[in-house]
């Protein structure tokens, strides 16, 4: 009895062993290859703006990522059809993009990393580069008028990216190019094809400050317009904030707006001109927004217009800033303008230049948002520190105006040139030294308003047709408007049908250190050769040598059995 009794507690050890082994080899395998593969490190990647005009494609047309990394470093000639290959702004080459893109050469994807000074909203030590800032503008003006079949996306230098940068360049010189045999690093990003954005609108904001009129006067009081055009345009639209171009031309409407709101919430000191506040939109596409507004208003509104000033990049000038006008200097509309912001000019220690460039009628481009006024027999200028109007789709919202670049005291002069020439000619003050919004009155210029508008715009892309109906900063500039002025209205329109956007601005790239075939079959190799020991000791230990002898002994013969 006794003997039976062990030989039962023998199996039972034997059954539990054989039910935890296989349990301890599972778990060593698991081990094995938590210690032998690398995590997945995720980056954030803003991708190239697809558009078309007329029907003709322009910027990136693909999305989706899934090749294996590459730097300039590699060999000259080699296949790139299945690579990505990433291209540091610190080291670029444009003439290499140029060539690569004009001759139309295969390529998996490019990633393009941008130095931290260009994150929007970056506040931190050190000024970027000005050769850096043109050569990022030299690259963006060759993306956004290039068809590229291939997919391009633009990212900032972190330590992840760095350190894989820097083995990629490793491994390319010395001709280890990655590839699935090989190895390296791979870069996924996983995003449905892009689509076309349906009906994109353009959303214009406009609020008044009603003049006084003199008792027994049922004329119609004359109208000044203030204009900006908020929206803005560039390679990536999740990255097209525009401090300057024209975050700093609404910072400046909306300063102005205050200043005047104090002076017409007195019924003593409101003049005799209603104030029309206009923030715009599709500056970039022709300011069609502007053009649309005007022709919504009535008729007899818009002959009111004694006549608009339009604010266009005004926050990195130092000593100058420019007029630019449609009708001839002559006139005598433009020659009361110009007198009036050269005194005011004079007495705040710098100076306005006049700047006239004649309408082409046959042509419906306009180089200024003032000409879209001009065509309607409208006096109006802009003021701006460009010297010459931007292109069509260009330098209206950069990767490189960023807010870093921005000087609020710019600001503050510009805006102290137009509320102080508006107030002299409203009260009848032209050519007297005389500061209405001096400093330290209560009628001065507010830094801190200024300012924090200014950094607010600075980390806020505002590309038109990625702008919904309700966009928070719409809102945001529409409640603004309320708090300084009375009747603000909301004008929604479509979109100019020439013009075509796709959606899929933003992604998360996937960096994987992957192991190459050799790697994968040395692996193989040692698992397999584990797993057979195990499985011999196991069965040595429970059943004994015979039994595993038995295992890999040849069966015998079918007649030996039939025998």
């Amino acid at each position: 009895m006794a003997e039976e009794k062990n030989s039962k507690q023998r199996h039972h050890r034997s059954m539990l062993l054989d039910s935890m082994y296989p349990v301890v080899a599972l778990m060593l395998v698991l081990v094995a290859c938590v210690e032998l593969c690398d995590a997945a490190t995720v980056v954030d990647v803003y991708r190239l703006i697809q558009y078309d005009i007329s029907g003709v494609p322009f910027g990136s047309r693909f999305s989706s990522l899934n090749h294996h990394a590459a730097s300039l470093s590699f060999q000259h000639g080699a296949d790139l059809s299945r690579s990505v290959l990433i291209l540091p702004l610190r080291e670029l080459d444009i003439a290499f993009v140029q060539d690569y893109i004009s001759q139309k050469q295969s390529l998996g994807g490019l990633l393009i990393l941008l130095p931290q000074t260009f994150r929007p909203g970056y506040i931190g030590g050190g000024e970027t580069q000005d050769g850096l800032r043109v050569l990022l503008a030299q690259l963006e003006k060759l993306l956004l008028h290039s068809n590229i079949p291939f997919p391009v996306y633009f990212a900032f230098e972190n330590e992840e990216t760095d350190a894989m940068l820097a083995d990629v360049k490793k491994n390319d010189a010395l001709g280890q190019q990655a590839t699935a045999t090989t190895g390296g690093y791979k870069l996924v990003i996983s995003v449905s094809e892009p689509r076309k954005i349906a009906s994109p609108t353009i959303t214009n904001i406009q609020g008044w400050l009603p003049g006084s009129r003199a008792d027994g006067d049922s004329n119609q009081l004359p109208t000044i317009a203030v204009v900006a055009s908020y929206d803005t345009f560039g390679a990536a639209p999740a990255l097209s904030v525009g401090s300057d171009s024209n975050g700093s031309g609404v910072v400046a409407l909306l300063e102005v707006a205050r200043l005047f709101s104090t002076l017409y919430s007195n019924p003593k000191t409101r003049g005799r001109y209603n104030l029309l506040f206009a923030l715009t939109s599709g500056g970039p596409y022709n300011y069609e927004g502007t053009q649309k507004w005007l022709k919504s208003l009535d008729q007899r509104m818009r002959e009111s217009i004694d006549y608009a000033i339009c604010l266009n990049s005004v926050g990195s000038w130092d000593n100058e800033l420019l007029v630019h006008v449609s009708k001839p200097p002559e006139n005598a509309y433009i020659k009361q303008i110009f007198e009036g912001f050269s005194n005011v000019a004079e007495d705040l220690g710098f100076q306005v230049s006049l700047k006239h460039k004649k309408i082409n009628i046959s042509n419906s481009r306009v180089a200024w948002e003032h000409e879209q006024f001009s065509r309607l027999r409208v006096t109006a200028a802009t003021v701006s520190e460009l010297l010459t109007p931007p292109e069509l789709l260009e330098s209206a919202g950069s990767l490189s105006d960023t807010r870093q670049h921005v000087n609020e005291d710019s600001i503050i002069k510009g805006v102290k040139l137009v509320a102080e020439s508006l107030a002299r000619h409203i009260y009848g003050h032209q050519g007297k030294d005389i500061q209405i919004f001096a400093d330290n009155s209560s009628l001065a210029v507010n830094r801190f308003y200024v300012k924090s508008w200014l950094d607010s715009l600075s980390q806020t892309p505002r590309v038109a047709p990625f702008l919904s109906k309700n966009e928070p900063l719409i809102m945001a500039l529409k409640k603004e408007l309320e708090d300084y002025t009375a009747e603000v209205s909301i004008q929604q329109e479509s979109l100019d049908g020439i013009f075509t956007f796709y959606d899929s601005t933003k992604a998360s790239l996937n960096i994987y250190q992957v192991a190459s075939v050799t790697f994968d079959l040395l692996l193989l190799l040692v698992l397999g050769s584990y797993l057979i020991m195990l499985f011999s000791f196991l069965v040595i230990t429970t059943r004994g040598l015979d039994d595993l002898i038995s295992i890999f002994r040849r069966p015998p013969s079918r007649k030996m059995k039939i025998a």
